[in-house]
């Protein structure tokens, strides 16, 4: 599967990856070459410890670098008023006066705790397209879908929200 990513979604990935290989690796190298100093390493909790972390260091960096390579590269921006990427969208449900506001973002900052949810999901599929004032029809994919009014729909472009940790 191929994740549908914006420049700045690789931008960022790829100063993760540089972070990654020119302070994180050198820094869980050296913490490996000292717990090594320490002797015998079949009870060697702080060697084990120091490995696992430079392996996971190192499997972040393949997991990244093969997140780009097989990316596809979408456009940021959506027209005025219409939900796409980067814009802030206020839904309720019909006849229903509290309301809760998403961001759609790509697959990579999906967080539906925090909001974020993707273009890709059913509520972000749903969504996409629409404008203020239309109510949608959200299928999760079991049956049960329901319906939502767009109450606004606005930029969020500017907003920092962090790449998901895997």
């Amino acid at each position: 599967m191929h994740d549908k990513l914006t420049r700045d979604d690789i931008r960022k990935m790829q100063e993760e990856i540089d972070h990654r290989k020119l302070v994180v690796r050198k820094q869980a190298l050296e913490d490996l070459k000292e717990a090594r100093a320490q002797g015998d390493l079949s009870e060697n909790f702080e060697y084990y410890a120091a490995k696992r972390y430079k392996n996971q260091n190192e499997s972040r960096i393949r997991y990244l670098e093969n997140m780009i390579r097989t990316a596809v590269i979408i456009e940021e921006h959506s027209v005025e008023g219409v939900v796409g990427l980067h814009k802030r969208v206020e839904v309720r449900f019909p006849g229903e006066d509290e309301t809760e506001v998403y961001k759609i973002v790509t697959s990579v900052r999906g967080n539906s705790l925090k909001g974020l949810i993707t273009a890709e999901s059913p509520l972000g599929a749903a969504l996409k397209g629409h404008r203020a004032g239309e109510t949608v029809h959200v299928d999760p994919g079991n049956g049960m879908g329901y319906d939502l009014e767009i109450v606004a729909v606005t930029d969020a472009d500017g907003e920092e929200d962090d790449l998901r940790k895997f």
